[in-house]
């Protein structure tokens, strides 16, 4: 198996950058052990104009048989000289894309302590596999790659035999990419993509698979077109693993879409009233509701369930006696935005050890999430379909099962206080439901019932006579007692997500 990487560059940006950021050197030839073989890197050309890295992976077929034998794959008696007669030693699969994990793995990562400014910026690339395997053929490789950003896909069929161009077209192509990405992004889609296009894996797809898939398809997946064939076809068609992955993107999803909306009514000003001072926005009002309910009850180590862009945490970094917060996102982007936000990077040593960004979905029980005194979900619930709601039910009031939960959503009543806002529509196109006042505590009320909890209500905002606050607070503090469980369909519903 072969790929090769190219780039160009100048004298102030050297093409032989390419070498810092794969992490290997252009002046050496490197060879590295793997579970079926050997893969070396070397670089054919290297000068400040052009620089081309190439991947070889040797492949023992006697290995490749015998670690599938060892894991119970060993294949029929009468097919055993087929085990050792195929194309994975040629043709681009996930051994290939094993192999970039593996020896390119700090360039996935997009890390690169030598040049940090090359590895966030786009490069002019070309990358070409000379023998792919392409279930679907070149129209399905260019609707994979199409969509993401590249200048030119190339895909040409590879002829069964040149010599008798009668007999047709094999399954293989060669792959030619062009245009200009960043490398870790270029990567990780080949990471992806070689073996959906391949349609086979070398290994069994454990659920793991789930979380590598979510990583490497980070800023890219969860939009494409084809996002249903490449994640079915990358975790070998294993329904369970599909539709798990297949939610995880879609939370993905909405949460980037809910970072490219501004939320005009949270932040707008209440022109309703007369005070000739600039009124607080609603969204700093609910920062401010949240943290004087954090204070009055003691809390000092607190989960900001869906923090998206970091506000609440900011705010909480602001208070010392918050001495661990905790921000929690399925967006990898939103995360990066809100370390951004925080300035991680420049904080002193005493001060980043009180936050911690992670990346987790709040309908998935996460041993992390455990032990902490308080939980907030300000803003969340109403993002999530309501068939999903007793999943996070279970992962909040019972898994992680914080002393103090906050929860904020939006009062739909007030809505027509709103005169920017049509008649009808809900605050932000994402909100899959908003409650009137009597919904939400309904909801509340048999949270706190079934999970051991006491609930408590509060206004945010101006609360109308008639139509009441703008935002409505659930403040749930958990009892000595333990959750009902006689009629757990919260746990069955965590449990089938």
């Amino acid at each position: 198996m072969f790929l090769t990487i190219r780039t160009t560059g100048t004298a102030e940006r050297p093409a032989t950058d390419l070498g810092f950021l794969l992490h290997k050197h252009p002046d050496k030839a490197q060879s590295f052990p793997t579970a079926h073989g050997r893969a070396h890197v070397f670089y054919p050309e290297a000068s400040a104009e052009r620089c081309t890295a190439a991947l070889l992976l040797e492949v023992d077929p006697v290995a490749l048989v015998r670690r599938g034998k060892e894991k119970g794959r060993g294949g029929a008696p009468d097919a055993a000289l087929a085990q050792y007669v195929n194309d994975r030693p040629y043709a681009a699969s996930s051994l290939l894309s094993v192999a970039l994990s593996t020896v390119f793995r700090s360039a996935l990562r997009g890390e690169c302590r030598a040049r940090p400014e090359r590895a966030e910026q786009p490069m002019p690339l070309r990358i070409e596999v000379p023998a792919l395997p392409a279930r679907g053929g070149p129209d399905l490789v260019n609707a994979l790659f199409g969509p993401l950003g590249w200048t030119s896909v190339e895909a040409v069929p590879v002829p069964l035999d040149e010599e008798f161009p009668e007999w047709g077209d094999s399954r293989y192509v060669r792959l030619v990419l062009e245009g200009e990405l960043r490398l870790a992004d270029a990567l990780r889609q080949l990471y992806v993509l070689l073996p959906v296009l391949d349609d086979a894996k070398h290994y069994w797809v454990a659920p793991d698979e789930v979380d590598k898939l979510i990583r490497a398809g980070e800023g890219w997946l969860a939009d494409h077109p084809e996002r249903k064939l490449i994640t079915s076809r990358y975790l070998s068609r294993r329904w369970s693993l599909t539709r798990q992955a297949t939610e995880r993107l879609e939370l993905v999803r909405l949460a980037e879409a809910d970072l490219l909306e501004v939320e005009d009514v949270d932040n707008a000003v209440d022109e309703t009233t007369d005070t000739e001072e600039r009124p607080v926005p609603l969204a700093e009002q609910r920062r401010e509701a949240i943290l004087a309910v954090l204070r009055d009850s003691g809390s000092s180590r607190v989960l900001d369930l869906g923090c998206g862009q970091g506000q609440l945490v900011q705010a909480l970094l602001k208070d010392v006696r918050f001495t661990e917060i905790v921000g929690v996102d399925v967006s990898v982007r939103a995360l990066t935005i809100a370390a951004r936000r925080l300035r991680l990077d420049r904080l002193g040593e005493r001060q980043a050890g009180r936050v911690q960004l992670i990346q987790g979905a709040l309908t998935y029980t996460d041993k992390r999430l455990t032990g902490y005194d308080a939980a907030v979900l300000s803003e969340v619930i109403e993002h999530l379909d309501l068939p999903r709601l007793p999943a996070l039910e279970y992962a909040v009031f019972r898994a992680a099962r914080p002393a103090t939960v906050v929860v904020t959503t939006p009062n739909v009543e007030y809505n027509v206080r709103w005169e920017s806002l049509p008649a009808g529509h809900v605050r932000h196109g994402d909100h899959r439901f908003e409650w009137t006042r009597e919904e939400f505590r309904n909801w509340a009320d048999t949270v706190a019932e079934r999970t051991g909890y006491t609930v408590a209500y509060l206004p945010v905002g101006p609360d109308d006579p008639e139509v009441g606050p703008p935002t409505q607070m659930a403040v749930f503090t958990r009892t000595d007692t333990g959750p009902d469980t006689t009629n757990d369909s919260a746990e069955k519903e965590a449990k089938a997500a």
